[in-house]
């Protein structure tokens, strides 16, 4: 990246991904508008990630904790238009981006740090091209206190569509009391929080070896838990406007709820007579909203019969190659009407992060 672009675009990094794939071939056009039943749709991922080199500075220039070694993460810095040429070929209107949280294990003053150049550059960036991207913005939830100013500030001042949360605070789960200031301003608001696993280092001993399990199974664990113990422990009781956005399919959990249904039932001993649940806990995921990358229209057929299409946004993980078609995968599902397949593609978030369409 030129030194003229670098200064413009304020060390933005989009991690990378298999670049061939990305470039339309000379004389194709560069976007495609998508129609469904001869309507045009405006293509929403709201499961796409990117990375500030800005913050390098506050984290001894440690690169590997903002690009990895996994494939479609390139340390070298890519420039916008060829992110909006990725986009182009995946018929990709708008992404609405996220960064990992990284910084959940650090001290609380240069977490709030990181945030602040997170939020600064995400708003920068989506205020420069405002057709094709949208963000979260990052927080300090080591100071739930800090964390309500931040989405605040994110919402009114940054044009930000809500926050991009992990699944817990080094091990603390997001149902604990001391979050609960964060969700009511979260849904005081009406700003989405986009939850999305960071892995589960308790377990990394048993998932080593072949697969890279601690992906593969770790990261749809671990959002099954956080959503499960937003149920159980009344959380979504509390803040029962809160939008929540689940990475991956929102994990195992949408594919055998049923089982929590039967749970307290079989052993009244492993629950809280004290937590007393308006509704049946596998109802409660009929008001959240899970990404559709789950691979298969299968899949799709299945999480919509759980939660229904109307719960189901599209999600692609770009830039890591999880779906490089997530709009084809859509029009694949065979399950989904046109009116469905509108929702899902970008009607769905259109709605609830309030972008005009």
């Amino acid at each position: 990246m030129n030194a003229t672009r670098r200064g413009f675009l304020g060390g933005i990094a989009f991690c990378g991904c298999g670049l061939k794939h990305a470039v339309a071939a000379p004389g194709q056009p560069q976007r495609q508008a998508v129609k469904v039943a001869g309507k045009r749709v405006k293509t929403i991922d709201v499961h796409a990630h990117c990375v500030f080199l800005d913050v390098l500075p506050l984290i001894d220039n440690d690169r590997s904790v903002l690009v990895n070694a996994v494939r479609g993460a390139n340390e070298a810095p890519i420039d916008v238009p060829t992110r909006l040429a990725a986009m182009d070929r995946q018929k990709v209107d708008m992404e609405v981006l996220s960064v990992n949280p990284f910084w959940y294990r650090r001290p609380r003053d240069i977490a709030a740090q990181i945030v602040k150049v997170n939020n600064e550059k995400m708003a920068e960036l989506c205020a420069a091209h405002p057709d094709r991207f949208a963000g979260f913005c990052s927080l300090t939830l080591q100071d739930p206190q800090l964390a309500v100013q931040e989405l605040e500030r994110a919402m009114k001042s940054q044009g930000l569509k809500g926050a991009a949360v992990g699944t817990n605070l080094a091990g603390v789960p997001f149902s604990d009391a001391r979050f609960h200031p964060v969700w009511a301003k979260a849904e005081e608001l009406g700003a989405a929080l986009f939850f999305h696993p960071q892995g589960v280092p308790e377990l990394n001993a048993q998932l080593a070896g072949n697969g890279w399990l601690a992906n593969a199974v770790a990261y749809p664990t671990e959002t099954s838990i956080t959503l499960s113990k937003l149920i159980f422990e009344g959380t979504l009781d509390k803040f029962p406007k809160l939008k929540i956005i689940s990475a991956h399919g929102g994990g195992w959990l949408p594919h055998y709820a049923d089982r929590q249904d039967h749970a307290c039932l079989v052993n009244p001993g492993g629950c809280d007579p004290n937590i007393k649940l308006k509704k049946k806990p596998s109802e409660y995921l009929k008001q959240m909203w899970f990404d559709s990358l789950v691979f298969s229209p299968e899949a799709i057929r299945h999480l919509q019969a759980q939660v229904g299409a109307s719960q189901i946004v599209l999600g692609s993980d770009y830039p890591y190659p999880w779906q490089l078609d997530p709009v084809d995968h859509i029009f694949a599902c065979g399950s989904l009407n046109a009116a469905q397949k509108r929702a899902v593609l970008g009607d769905t978030a259109a709605r609830i992060l309030n972008i005009k369409t």
